[in-house]
């Protein structure tokens, strides 16, 4: 499965790379549908002579998808997509054990962060994968002297394909690309189940507070919101769930759950984590009611969901307290106490989803990064959405895996569907 071929590299320690390469195929184990799609990769070549600039969380999943890329073909160059989530010991394997030139070290600072990006950029990609959209956008922006050569690529988050939509109404993006997001089977399990359990996950591990009785505040009810409320109220806590949308409130309703603006959930709520995709959605308002001892996470793309200059600017004090908590002293004596510098707390305190949901979610980037290969020059400068049959494709894969069987339609069944003279 490994190669021993030096690569260039910027991670934290390559003697970390056995314990890395032992977590690769652990995750491995949980991930069939990638498996499935590797054996045919290898056996076809369809990325044969494509250089990928993937930036991603550098995690167990995302180091079997790399792997994937490889063996189909493909020259890979990948960077983290976000300053807290990368896995070293994952990071170490791929660039000694795999010939996968990898930039990402957890806690990196701005600088490193941009200059791991600019790196995967010096690869000169055929093809981005990208995680949020920022190597999409330095492409488009400070190195468009690399954006010629770029054929086609895929976003993973709802933040990124919100980014790429923007640009493509601008008429600025440069080539074209496939919302992964957008696929069933990536948000309507990856989303809801993934970011539900290991958002719970990050918040647990770094404060072992408990969650049964507790008043759990959830800032949006999309597909990550319903997944967070569902598992919060699951370990007991009574869910409160903010949202913009008048049709997810009521959603929200329906699913027994209390719903309030944050200003009314900022004075009762014990746990508050954001999930929206937007930025200051907890602002220097929600700060000034919230009781002492809150506890506030993100589990949204980027740490701008929460207004973090705001809370510095009106408390008295900060100190660690514990590993990705931060406590801020409020200068009438409440304390608030953030997690993981407001970013995604499900990878910077744990480990992000587990590998099982991953295997869906990263099928879709192989399957559509084989489509794009195949079709870009047929296609248009903006976002597409995963193609039906690929989607339901990883779908039918998923159910083979687990030994689960469904029914199929007979010809009579087709024919009434396919007809309008058949009645009551």
């Amino acid at each position: 499965m490994a190669t021993t071929t030096a690569t260039p590299n910027h991670v934290k320690n390559l003697d970390l790379a056995d314990q890395g390469r032992k977590r690769i195929e652990w995750a491995n184990q949980s991930m069939p549908v990638l498996q499935s799609i590797r054996k045919e990769f290898i056996k076809n070549q369809p990325l044969k002579g494509i250089r990928i600039a993937a930036c991603l969380h550098v995690t167990t999943e995302t180091a079997n998808l790399m792997i994937t890329l490889r063996d189909g073909g493909a020259d890979v160059a990948l960077c983290a997509s976000n300053p807290l989530s990368t896995q070293d010991d994952v990071a170490a394997a791929l660039a000694r054990d795999f010939s996968i030139q990898t930039y990402a070290i957890k806690g990196e600072d701005n600088d490193s962060y941009y200059s791991h990006i600019m790196s995967a950029i010096d690869h000169k990609p055929h093809f981005t994968m990208d995680d949020g959209c920022d190597l999409v956008t330095l492409l488009h922006t400070k190195r468009k002297d690399a954006l010629a050569g770029v054929i086609a690529g895929t976003e993973e988050t709802t933040t990124g394909v919100i980014r790429l939509r923007a640009m493509a109404k601008d008429g600025v993006l440069g080539y074209p690309v496939v919302a992964v997001n957008d696929a069933l089977t990536k948000h309507m399990f990856d989303n809801r189940y993934g970011t539900g359990q290991s958002t719970i996950d990050g918040v647990v591990r770094c404060t072992n507070v408990l969650l049964a009785g507790a008043k759990f505040v959830v800032a949006g009810y999309g597909w990550c919101g319903r997944g967070l409320a569902m598992r919060a109220r699951g370990m007991g806590a009574e869910v409160i769930v903010t949202e913009i949308d008048p049709t997810r409130a009521l959603e929200a309703v329906m699913d027994g759950l209390r719903v309030m603006s944050m200003t009314e959930a900022a004075k009762i709520g014990d746990i508050f984590v954001t999930v929206t995709g937007n930025k200051s959605v907890i602002r220097q308002e929600h700060f000034e009611l919230m009781k002492n001892g809150a506890i506030v996470a993100n589990s949204g793309h980027f740490n701008v969901e929460i207004d973090i200059p705001a809370l510095e600017r009106i408390s008295s004090s900060k100190r660690p307290t514990r590993e990705f908590v931060e406590e801020y002293a409020m200068r009438d004596g409440r304390k608030i106490y953030l997690l993981g510098e407001g970013r995604l707390i499900n990878l910077a305190a744990a480990e992000g989803h587990p590998a099982s949901v991953m295997d869906m979610s990263f099928a879709n980037q192989a399957l559509a990064a084989d489509y794009l290969v195949k079709n870009h020059g047929s296609l248009e400068k903006k976002v597409y959405s995963v193609p039906q049959d690929l989607d339901k494709r990883v779908a039918k894969l998923k159910l083979e895996s687990m030994s689960i069987g469904i029914d199929r339609l007979t010809s009579e069944q087709e024919e009434y569907l396919a007809s309008w003279s058949e009645g009551t």
